[in-house]
């Protein structure tokens, strides 16, 4: 796959080479990532230990927090180490791995965010028939189709890209390796891989972006019929805070791949790729669990067993 690859390794880049910026941007990178992770790994083990948080909303969550761990574990720590240490080389392999892995993250997250929309929308205009629905076979069935869409949509980008040659410059003006990044150092004929990148995003995200309207439009004429306010209060504090994650999360990766190469600014592009690789995965345990009620109290509970098992 690399044979026609005319560099062996590149070099990552920070927002600033100036030293005081650069530690600025790693700590706050690092505090990121660890409230990240903390959040994320709170979550999932009270998901996993709490029996009455074993529901398909739940399950969802629960994956929602592991696929967010992993997305930003694969950018994050790599950053810090370019921004803090100026250690700005990546392998070609080290590259395509990255490339593979934020693909198959983020279209993975991206299609576990619609079944949790179609999770809402039965649980909310169909609720006699939620666990007729939502059994276990469907929502493992789900999760299953999450990975294995990614695995072909991350391969298929990823090996596209890297049978290009890149004779141009090994610098890449990102923190991470992405594909547009990657695609301006190219020396090849790039316009497929640009046709590839547009139909395949404008696909999966249309798709989407599609679905999830329609189960909206359906879940807000159905609460807009609850008798209470207090229900109609509670059903749209679930549902907006899914909505704006999905719109940050979609609209700034729409903002870096459905535009052509040539017409992306350096910096801007560095500065929206953080709404779409760290924003989401942070925002998520406190939008999804932290603010909610059942989430806060199996956290209570499952703190006071673990204080009452060390008296």
């Amino acid at each position: 796959m690399f044979n026609s690859t005319l560099v062996n390794e590149f070099l990552l880049t920070g927002f600033s080479e100036v030293w005081e910026l650069r530690v600025l941007h790693t700590m706050l990178f690092l505090l990121m990532y660890l409230a990240t992770l903390t959040g994320n790994l709170l979550i999932v083990t009270v998901i996993t230990v709490d029996q009455r948080l074993h529901t398909p909303m739940y399950y969802f969550i629960l994956n929602l927090s592991v696929w967010d761990m992993c997305y930003i574990s694969v950018t994050v720590p790599k950053a810090c180490v370019v921004f803090l240490l100026n250690n700005r080389v990546i392998s070609v392999v080290g590259c395509a791995a990255q490339i593979f892995l934020v693909f198959l993250c983020a279209s993975a997250e991206l299609l576990l965010l619609t079944f949790m929309a179609r999770d809402r929308y039965v649980a909310i205009c169909q609720p006699l028939h939620y666990h007729v629905i939502m059994t276990p076979h469907v929502c493992v069935q789900m999760t299953l189709a999450c990975v294995l869409s990614g695995l072909v949509y991350a391969g298929v980008h990823t090996v596209s890209t890297f049978r290009l040659s890149f004779c141009h410059s090994n610098v890449v003006h990102q923190f991470f390796c992405d594909i547009p990044s990657l695609l301006k150092l190219s020396c090849s004929n790039i316009l497929v891989n640009e046709i590839v990148v547009f139909a395949s995003s404008m696909i999966i995200a249309g798709c989407s972006f599609s679905f999830i309207t329609m189960s909206y439009i359906h879940i807000f004429s159905t609460v807009l019929k609850f008798p209470t306010r207090r229900e109609r209060r509670k059903a749209f504090s679930t549902c907006v805070p899914h909505i704006l994650i999905f719109i940050i999360f979609l609209g700034s990766g729409a903002a870096v791949y459905l535009k052509p190469t040539s017409n992306s600014p350096l910096i801007q592009d560095m500065i929206i790729s953080v709404f779409y690789c760290i924003i989401p995965p942070l925002l998520n345990p406190i939008i999804y669990s932290l603010r909610n009620k059942q989430i806060k109290e199996a956290i209570r509970r499952v703190m006071k067993r673990t204080l009452t098992s060390f008296r």
